[in-house]
């Protein structure tokens, strides 16, 4: 019942998607080490077939080949169909395969060991909860950039209020200097019309200029600006974040230029920030991690040695909730580790014939 309603109790805890992801290359490697041991599955029975020890030892093998072969086919369906609301039916499924498959070969004294169902068992638990997690990161980042794009935005409507202000009390102080032009030449009713008209532009351009006074102080605030935290796999490992400051109108274009030539590969973006004091809201960052510094020496380097939930404990306490992503893509460090893992597990090419020259 508790499947079905998506309450789903995590084995594991792992902070990110890539912990979940070493942890099951860890799984696999200890199930791929059982086979090559001959430890996966045993025969507790030395058999002879035709009075031949060997042809039964080969015997034995073929069908421990075969148990497991069957084995690994349904646990692999099961973890390619795990989902939050049937882990426990198919983890039902992998131990009643498992005690099936044995029993068909007890009269050959063969079985699937305990050990290996374990594995087995901690694969499909493992294949589930970074799946999950990767989808939370996948949200958690949309969300982030959904947020960078609002505060894009709010900045451009800031500077077109203040655009807009701008223009109306140019128009104003046009109308006014118009107005006490013509004023002078007029006499009578027209005299008393004119009083009024100028009195009502007056009060209009001091209302012009208090709302370009107003935004003027909104979108030109000396300090303000965005804190961002940033990493780079690829380049410096993991836990290694810059947390630094741009003022610039896209925050991104900073990013992206730290991404270029410098480094072999792009950024990602955890956290971006806007705040009416960005310099001391970075400040109080860097002091907060100070020794934790990667460079210890050129202090304008703002690398730090640091968890991300720290950095986000920090962020909360000194400038209040922030959206945090703990995604790090690094789309281009990952495809080139896929290049490199796949030229190692290519086989290698048979070398040439010998060629043997014919004797006169």
């Amino acid at each position: 019942m508790f499947q079905d309603h998506g309450l789903y109790a995590p084995r594991y805890d792992f902070e990110s998607s890539e912990l979940y992801k070493q942890r099951l290359d860890d799984i696999h490697g200890q199930q791929k080490a059982m086979v090559k041991q001959k430890t996966a599955a045993i025969c507790t029975t030395s058999w002879t077939v035709g009075g031949s020890a060997a042809k039964g030892r080969k015997m034995a093998r073929d069908n421990i080949k075969l148990m497991l072969r069957a084995f690994n086919g349904e646990c692999d369906a099961a973890v390619s169909k795990v989902r939050y609301n049937n882990v426990d039916a198919l983890e039902n499924r992998i131990r009643k395969s498992f005690e099936r498959i044995n029993k068909m070969n007890e009269i050959n004294h063969c079985h699937i060991t305990d050990t290996y169902l374990q594995l087995k068992l901690n694969e499909l638990f493992l294949s589930h909860e970074f799946r999950e997690k990767k989808q939370r990161e996948r949200e958690e980042q949309r969300r982030i950039k959904e947020q960078m794009r609002e505060e894009q935005r709010a900045t451009a409507e800031m500077e077109k209020v203040q655009r807009d202000a701008e223009k109306e009390e140019a128009r104003f102080r046009k109308a006014l200097e118009k107005a006490r032009s013509e004023i002078k030449d007029a006499t009578g009713k027209k005299h008393a019309r004119m009083e009024a008209k100028l009195a009502d532009l007056e009060k209009k351009l001091a209302e012009a200029e208090q709302n370009r006074a107003r935004a003027i102080s909104r979108a030109q605030l000396t300090r303000s600006g965005h804190v961002y935290v940033i990493s780079n796999i690829g380049s410096f490992g993991p836990n290694v974040f810059k947390i630094g400051m741009t003022r610039r109108l896209d925050p991104n274009d900073r990013v992206r230029e730290l991404g270029d030539a410098s480094v072999p590969f792009a950024f990602d973006v955890h956290a971006m920030i806007y705040a009416d004091d960005a310099p001391s809201l970075e400040n109080s960052l860097h002091m907060e991690f100070d020794e934790r510094r990667v460079n210890k020496v050129n202090r304008r380097k703002e690398f730090f040695d640091v968890s991300l939930r720290e950095i986000e404990d920090a962020v909360t306490r000194l400038h209040g909730q922030i959206e945090f992503t703990e995604l790090a893509e690094a789309e281009e460090f990952r495809k080139t580790k896929g290049i490199e893992q796949a030229k190692t597990r290519a086989p290698r090419a048979a070398p040439p014939p010998l060629r043997v020259a014919a004797s006169t």
